[in-house]
């Protein structure tokens, strides 16, 4: 991408409020996600002098993903469940707190939340925060004073649906998608009327054409052919508890008016119980934001048998790709490969492995579709299937944002080192209960450790740099116009990094794991600073053993892959600010 398409980009973030150069409005920084900034203060000379300017503990144990958020010098702060929302007033010492929103949240959605009671964050857009409940409500509230503007019902508990999704604003639409692949739901994306929350359109990710708002002559998807695709790519009424939920993370396109998002596992885990691809799971779908109409669909992992959510940013560069110049989407799938694709009509350009891959042998662009190694295929009529790398927490996890750097070319990511053996079993669905069927522990995947920060030419489909590290990868990154990109890790470390060679140019021990996503913004002083979360959580809660000191009853044993993660990190809520 040019600095001139950064700035485009940039350029129309939702009207009427009070943003400045140097702030950071919506989670992936611009409608590209690139998650670039051009701040340049912070450079690989002098980064080794970073040091701490200010901390607040958010009162909250937890998971906490998701980035905070900084508008015309005030920052704004999303915890986990219960979903507090904080303001700092940045121009004065201290960083006092200018007002705190805790709304009303609904305890049951504890029970039903997959992986954690996590939030992915806020979006600033006409000066409201617009952000997502765990029990299926977005709010919006005035920045400038904390009041709740409306409160819509997006979701439904009693089926399986909580929200910890970040919203995408484009124009005076609110996009908002539910998790719930776990518990069987009938995934779906809405947009709402950013003025009074009211539900504008509702477009569901699997079933008719009329309800996946697929109509003729506008949707064209670039490898298939035909009505009813995400029909007849199910058995009869499979679909409706299919899953497909909305998870992770939103871009937008204003010239070609798209907006992108990925999809996440078909339900269950047995993929026995739902014959064919189960379009459209484990996909990325470009939509008309104004009314929810489906332009084009790509499926990433066709009939999904190890739990590949597509559910990873779709960063909206422009690439030479085979000598040419291409308006790309590139997405680090769960799969483990790396997609560089046309975001005008969905055609797969380029498709490599970011990791070690052996469930299929490579992608054919020709067909868009993986050419599968059939030993490693699962279902309960399988058995054990052992050693299928990557492990279903994904070569790179869909909750932590890769970012981009137009100075280099470079994508900057987390990964993940892991395999799995995988054995299914017949499930049986009850609403708003687990539907899952299948046991898969992990392993270490080649090598030894357990993952990896690295740079990718999505270009040329190849990795640049890698910087190994002992435990698996969660955070998002950040990358500067100084050259400097910013990750941080699951025992608790905060790095910076060079963006071209990948040497660490300084770390800072943070308290708790990073499974947040750093951010840099310009302060009233016109100083350089950087922010992120500390809070391990996450799947990482679930698989860590005791690191909640607070609960003696919480004495679960870590999983076998990671015996000794306790000792180096316990359960935070931390938000850490850095200058030099």
């Amino acid at each position: 991408m040019t600095r001139m398409t950064v700035l485009t980009l940039l350029a129309l973030l939702p009207i009427g409020g009070a943003a400045q150069r140097g702030d950071w409005l919506m989670p992936g920084k611009d409608y590209a996600a690139t998650r670039y900034s051009d701040l340049s203060e912070i450079t690989g000379a002098n980064a080794g002098r970073l040091r701490p300017v200010w901390t607040f503990s958010t009162g909250v144990l937890g998971g906490h993903e998701g980035q905070p958020l900084v508008v015309d010098n005030t920052m704004y702060v999303v915890t986990p469940y219960p979903n507090v929302l904080y303001a700092f007033d940045l121009t004065r010492e201290g960083y006092p707190l200018k007002w705190k929103y805790r709304p009303a949240v609904d305890p049951n959605a504890l029970g039903i939340a997959c992986c954690d009671a996590i939030n992915r964050g806020a979006f600033y857009a006409d000066g409201k925060l617009v952000y997502n409940l765990l029990d299926g409500h977005t709010v919006a509230v005035a920045a400038a004073t904390g009041k709740e503007l409306w409160k819509t019902k997006i979701a439904d508990l009693s089926q399986g649906e909580t929200t910890p999704v970040a919203p995408l604003v484009v124009k005076h639409r609110v996009i908002v998608g539910a998790s719930g692949g776990e518990f069987g739901i009938h995934g779906w994306l809405k947009g709402l009327d950013l003025e009074t929350g009211r539900i504008v359109w509702t477009a569901y990710n699997i079933g008719p054409d009329s309800e996946v708002l697929a109509k003729p002559g506008s949707f064209q998807p670039f490898y298939d052919r035909g009505a009813e695709l995400a029909l007849t790519s199910w058995p009869a009424d499979v679909w409706k508890n299919g899953g497909a939920p909305v998870w992770g993370w939103m871009s937008y396109d204003p010239d070609l008016d798209l907006l992108y998002y990925g999809t996440g596992n078909p339900a269950p885990y047995n993929p026995d119980q739902r014959a064919g691809d189960n379009k459209w799971t484990a996909s990325v779908l470009a939509r008309r934001p104004e009314d929810g109409t489906l332009v084009w669909a790509y499926q990433f992992t066709p009939h999904d048998s190890w739990d590949y959510d597509a559910a990873s940013e779709m960063i909206l560069a422009d690439l030479a790709v085979n000598g040419r110049p291409r308006k790309v989407l590139v997405h680090f799938d769960k799969n483990g490969f790396a997609y560089t694709m046309d975001r005008a009509t969905g055609e797969v350009l380029v498709a490599q492995p970011f990791v070690d891959v052996n469930w299929a042998k490579r992608v054919d662009v020709a067909t868009g579709r993986p050419v599968i190694d059939s030993t490693k295929l699962t279902g309960a009529s399988r058995g054990n299937v052992k050693d299928v790398c990557p492990s279903l927490e994904g070569g790179k996890s869909p909750a932590s944002p890769a970012a981009y750097s137009p100075r280099t070319g470079l994508f900057y990511l987390a990964t993940n080192n892991l395999c799995m053996d995988y054995q299914a079993t017949q499930a049986t669905r009850i609403a708003g209960t687990p539907f899952i069927g299948a046991n898969t522990p992990y392993h270490a995947g080649r090598g030894g450790h357990l993952g990896a920060f690295i740079a990718w030419d999505a270009g040329a489909g190849k990795k640049v740099w890698q910087t190994t590290e002992r435990y698996p990868v969660w955070s998002g990154a950040v990358v500067t116009a100084g050259g400097v990109v910013f990750y941080g890790t699951l025992d608790g470390w905060f790095k910076a990094a060079d963006a071209r060679t990948g040497e660490v140019l300084w770390r800072f021990k943070v308290g708790s794991g990073v499974v947040g996503n750093p951010i840099t913004y310009t302060g009233s002083d016109g100083k350089q600073y950087v922010a992120v979360y500390a809070g391990i959580g996450g799947d990482w809660f679930l698989l860590a053993g005791d690191v909640r000191s607070d609960d003696p009853a919480d004495v679960r044993p870590p999983a076998d892959f990671m015996p000794d993660i306790g000792r180096h990190t316990s359960q935070g809520g931390i938000v850490w600010i850095f200058a030099l």
